[in-house]
């Protein structure tokens, strides 16, 4: 007899993320808010996620929170230490009442912080084009403090009441700069093969765990190309989340790509943004960065759910559940990578422009997110993440700035 075709998971229907119960399969990705100044929890940061709660999201991730003070890649970020607990705890107890559960993104930035004014840490000294210096190569003693600092703020997490947290494992960050041969020239136990640059990944996530144990869901975001020569690729992605998937430290995989210390524009697609970028700039700098901007911010063709490509290769060699992130506008897109046997779908712009979208899909109204994908909320990061497209008054945590 003919083997019946499975049904494809409802997207709408709860799910199971490690030991998490979701309300559906949607995830509100992680997208720096800058809405923490001195970084600290505000009324503003948690009304932003409040909204997509209220719209309809399983998950909503706040993002992007510092293991050390070191590891922040941009002002005004909040460092998880236990000064941080109460406003964590008020922001956990907001999304909830609102009914969607909570993850938090920990990361450290490595050579990203460097654009902050620190020397930046990375595996190899590299320079920085955005600091105009060099970084500094992490030594022994950064790892074991880094690594152990990645364990504290997921136990601070767990105490907050987050559901879960997001391992940053991506974007050029330091984790994501130890994986890349181009960045990692190290002839230790931390460089060279694929396994030894992978290590400080792996001793994180299997940190974490030990933990929090199975308190909360931990997910980790991983690059599966850098989007730059020399960089990460494909094929030695897929040995990483191999080497993740068997060490059991992480319960899903979000899938990414690009660099903010390299190649930025990999992660958006689309037209950089660089007029809008260049007015954030300070007025004598302006002219300069227009005349470089091209260098460091390339134009990538827009194409819904731009990832989905490299996603199914990880998706066939991996047994782990996997978070399918990249330019996702409608829902027929949802309900094909669900049925291709991706566990969640992230969105980022489609939100940002649509706190609703998620109920909005599930009344049954299913036409495209109204995102452009202009990339113009991309220079807002550092004065309160917003759609440009949308009133000043309608958008979400501006209000109780």
């Amino acid at each position: 007899m003919p083997t019946a075709t499975p049904t494809p998971p409802d997207p709408f229907a709860p799910a199971r993320l490690g030991p998490v119960a979701l309300r559906n399969r949607f995830i509100k990705a992680a997208t720096f808010e800058g809405m923490a100044p001195a970084g600290q929890v505000t009324d503003a940061l948690i009304a932003y996620h409040r909204a997509v709660a209220l719209g309809g999201v399983g998950m909503t991730t706040l993002a992007y929170c510092a293991v050390s003070v070191d590891g922040q890649g941009a002002p005004h970020e909040i460092v998880v230490d236990r000064a941080a607990g109460a406003g964590l705890r008020r922001f956990t107890d907001a999304v909830h009442a609102a009914g969607a559960a909570a993850s938090i993104q920990l990361g450290h930035a490595g050579p990203v912080a460097a654009g902050t004014g620190r020397r930046g840490l990375a595996p190899s000294r590299t320079f920085s084009p955005q600091a105009m210096r060099f970084t500094r190569p992490a030594d022994e003693a950064d790892l074991a403090r880094i690594v152990a600092d990645f364990g504290a703020a997921a136990e601070i997490a767990a105490d907050a009441g987050f559901d879960a947290v997001e391992l940053h494992f991506g974007h050029g960050y330091l984790p994501s700069a130890f994986l890349s041969p181009r960045l990692n020239r190290r002839r230790d136990r931390w460089g060279g093969s694929l396994e030894n640059r992978a290590r400080l990944a792996r001793t994180i996530a299997t940190t974490v765990r030990a933990r929090v144990g199975g308190r909360l869901a931990v997910l980790a975001k991983l690059n599966m190309r850098d989007g730059v020569r020399g960089g990460l690729e494909i094929d030695d992605a897929i040995a990483v989340a191999r080497l993740l998937d068997a060490d059991g430290g992480v319960d899903a995989l979000e899938l990414t790509g690009g660099s903010s210390f390299q190649n930025p524009m990999y992660l958006f697609r689309g037209e950089p943004p660089i007029a809008e970028l260049a007015a954030a700039f300070p007025r004598p700098l302006r002219l300069a960065f227009r005349l470089t901007a091209r260098r460091f911010l390339r134009s990538y063709p827009f194409t819904e759910a731009f990832f989905l490509p490299d996603a199914r290769r990880v998706r066939a060699a991996v047994g782990l559940p996997l978070v399918l992130l990249g330019g996702i506008n409608r829902l027929d897109t949802v309900r094909q990578a669900l049925a291709e046997g991706f566990a969640f779908v992230a969105m980022g712009r489609a939100l940002l422009r649509e706190p609703d979208l998620i109920a909005r899909w599930q009344r049954g109204d299913d036409a495209e997110a109204r995102c452009t994908h202009c990339n113009r909320c991309v220079p807002t990061i550092y004065r309160g993440t917003h759609c440009v497209l949308v009133p000043p008054g309608e958008r979400p945590g501006h209000a109780a700035a």
